[in-house]
């Protein structure tokens, strides 16, 4: 007799099989997203995988004084969040910081 809920599984196994040049063009997407009224989400996806997104998203959320999580988007993987328009202020840290180029940056949105 086998306890099956024992057993041990790898929810990601699959994403790690693929090199991430098929997945990813290379670029950071930065994108606005509206909630309800005035409300709004800039989500960042395309990250290099060797970065900590969590210590990405906690500096942050001190340096624009806005809240900010990770989250699995089941197309885009790893997906940082954060609350109201932050699509220039993360486009400069994002190149002070060196963690992305100019170039590398796009920029969706109205």
């Amino acid at each position: 007799m086998s306890i099956q809920n024992l057993n041990t599984f790898d929810p990601f196994a699959d994403a790690n099989k693929g090199t991430d040049d098929d997945v990813q063009d290379g670029l950071v997407h930065i994108r606005i997203q509206q909630r309800n009224g005035r409300k709004t989400l800039t989500t960042v996806q395309g990250l290099s995988s060797e970065y900590d997104l969590k210590k990405i998203v906690r500096a942050c959320k001190k340096e624009f004084a806005c809240n900010g999580t990770v989250v699995d988007h089941p197309e885009y993987g790893e997906v940082l969040q954060l609350q109201g328009d932050q699509r220039e202020n993360i486009c400069q840290w994002l190149t002070k910081a060196g963690l992305a180029k100019p170039d590398q940056l796009k920029v969706h949105g109205f």
